[in-house]
């Protein structure tokens, strides 16, 4: 059982979220309700989702992500100008990057937060996300609103994490500490990489996928890259009426001991045998 939870944000927002209807830009104290609570989470000082870790669970604050949806109600549509290019947005751009290097092209929306350390080459963070200190995200690699990524993880060039607003209640992507997703990889609807695991390029990981371990053939729980693992995407047959046919799955190749260092030769040759890159 989850560990009792009570947001930090303040309980306005629920009042708000039930009235959300009737909300525009010219609800001024609303709107000051509102701003505050996701400038809460832009510093860090509130999240959208963590893992609680006495459960192991994925807790979801329904208040941010209500704070989030209703920022959209509450801001009107105003220009933007950086540099040449010009944009027309309700949400503006992120203008705290306490120690974040943050490369030309990169882009991150108010609402998310990177921690010292960040490093953002050209790529977009969503509103929302939260990203750990000392991860790399790569170029035209994607964080999507609300994902929760980890410290130390390594977003590949292209990577897609993706995002969710609605339901408030809906957990988002989680990818632990440590982990490292391959170029091209795409880790969608509330999937969870867990701790120090490793995806080839490629892999595709969405919250239905099955999941099965190479040496055993156990499947594992469907959606998760397990702790301290590397995985590829994989097909296993399923018969239907008309006829076999290959659906993806996640096959988990190496299992390491909690903690264990992965040898990045010895990583690099193991994805090579099997035909993917890292």
């Amino acid at each position: 059982m989850t560990t009792a939870f009570t947001s930090p944000l303040p309980e306005e927002i629920d009042t708000l979220w039930e009235r959300r209807s009737e909300l525009t830009p010219d609800h001024t104290e609303a709107r000051d309700v509102i701003v505050g609570a996701v400038d809460e989470l832009d510093t860090g000082k509130a999240r959208v989702a963590f893992v609680d870790e006495a459960t192991d669970e994925v807790v979801v604050d329904e208040r941010a992500k209500r704070s989030i949806l209703l920022s959209f109600r509450v801001l009107a549509m105003e220009e933007a100008e950086v540099g040449g290019f010009h944009y027309h947005d309700r949400i503006p751009l992120k203008t705290r990057f306490d120690s974040v290097r943050v490369v030309p092209g990169a882009i991150a929306r108010w609402g998310s937060y990177l921690a010292p350390g960040v490093v953002l080459m050209p790529s977009f963070t969503n509103f929302g996300a939260w990203v750990g200190s000392g991860t790399m995200v790569d170029t035209w690699a994607t964080v999507g609103s609300c994902a929760q990524v980890g410290e130390n993880v390594h977003l590949s060039g292209g990577v897609g994490v993706g995002g969710v607003l609605e339901p408030p209640q809906a957990s988002p992507v989680i990818i632990e500490d440590g982990a490292f997703l391959g170029s091209r990889s795409m880790v969608v609807e509330g999937a969870r990489v867990r701790r120090g695991a490793k995806l080839g390029a490629g892999t595709i990981l969405t919250s239905s996928t099955r999941v099965f371990d190479a040496e055993s053939g156990e499947e594992l729980p469907r959606g998760e890259a397990p702790a301290w693992s590397v995985c590829v995407t994989a097909n296993r047959v399923k018969s239907f009426p008309g006829g076999d046919f290959g659906m993806p799955c996640l096959l988990v190749l190496k299992r390491l001991e909690a903690g264990e260092e992965h040898d990045k030769l010895a990583l690099n040759d193991l994805l090579r045998e099997h035909g993917v890159n890292a």
